[in-house]
């Protein structure tokens, strides 16, 4: 019982990062923009909100770095997509080259830096709780802040006049901008919050999550939050679900590890990119489905009177 409570601990921990970055990553499809630099983003904001819990002592302090570098890199990013015309699929991917670069050159100096203590969080009275306790609210508070902005964004894209003008820019920007809205206004905005929250999730997995900075420690996070998206349909409910789905695949190769599980350590650590393979893979059968559920002109510029 103990095992399995602290299986389910770790999944919801370690799906945090990808829900929080996924989520991100909806608010720029679901306004059309495809940002391929989440790795990149997350690797800088990593290694900002590592560097800023170090010379402040603050987690708070760490976490809004980490907002701040994944916004301004994804406001560079926005602003040559959107307003420049460059491909958004060829400068993601610059971006996610310049991320990973960028940080193992300026994080070299932070290696062997050490990060103060930090007290173990628990929800008082229900982390009492027989197997509950140890598996649910014995949590980081961003654990439960993932949970929070996921119903949020569901509030905010299908019960709220913003939400409905960010999903029009993404299905039709003409018909949006007949109407008035700025759509690359509104798309740079969607593309810099989502910047932040991947920056979010960055910062988490350097402060809180594996708190130490490694290069390149994100480790392909960033791309598996990207197809998580499109496993999710584009719906926060369903990102929030999937993100514990690929957490839970992540933990079990630990435990299996723990067990002495006779199989090599290098096919236990491809479960994770494996099981997002397949997710593709089976998803890619039914094309039609991803059709209906995709922003229409998702990955599609946009030129005011063109």
């Amino acid at each position: 019982m103990e095992g399995s409570a602290m299986l389910v601990a770790a999944t919801l921990a370690g799906g945090t990062i990808l829900a929080i970055a996924s989520l991100g990553l909806l608010i720029n499809e679901k306004a059309g923009v495809v940002n391929l630099g989440a790795e990149g983003m997350m690797l800088c904001a990593a290694l900002a909100g590592f560097a800023a819990v170090v010379h402040t002592g603050s987690n708070l302090a760490g976490f809004v770095a980490g907002m701040a570098a994944g916004a301004v890199l994804a406001a560079a990013f926005g602003v040559l997509v959107i307003w420049l015309g460059t491909n958004q699929y060829a400068t993601g991917l610059a971006l996610s080259l310049f991320g990973a670069g960028f940080s193992a050159f300026i994080g070299t100096g932070y290696v062997q830096a050490t990060l103060p203590p930090r007290t173990a969080f628990e929800i008082p009275l229900l982390a009492d709780i027989p197997w509950l306790g140890v598996a649910i609210f014995r949590q980081h508070p961003m654990v439960y802040l993932a949970m929070v902005l996921a119903a949020g964004l569901v509030w905010f894209l299908y019960r709220t006049r913003a939400g409905l003008v960010l999903r029009s820019v993404g299905e039709s920007p003409e018909s949006a901008h007949a109407l008035g809205y700025p759509v690359r206004r509104i798309r740079l905005l969607a593309v810099v919050a989502g910047g932040a929250l991947c920056g979010l999730a960055g910062a988490y997995v350097s402060v809180i999550y594996t708190p130490l900075w490694v290069e390149n420690m994100i480790a392909g996070k960033g791309w598996i939050a990207l197809a998580l998206t499109t496993f999710a349909t584009w719906r926060p409910a369903r990102v929030l679900l999937g993100a514990y789905l690929f957490g839970g695949v992540t933990m079990l190769q630990f435990q299996l590890q723990g067990q002495g599980l006779s199989v090599p350590t290098q096919v236990l650590s491809m479960l994770p990119y494996l099981a997002t393979i397949v997710v593709l893979a089976l998803m890619s059968r039914n094309p039609t489905w991803i059709r209906i559920n995709m922003p229409a002109s998702l990955g599609k510029p946009f030129h005011p009177g063109s």
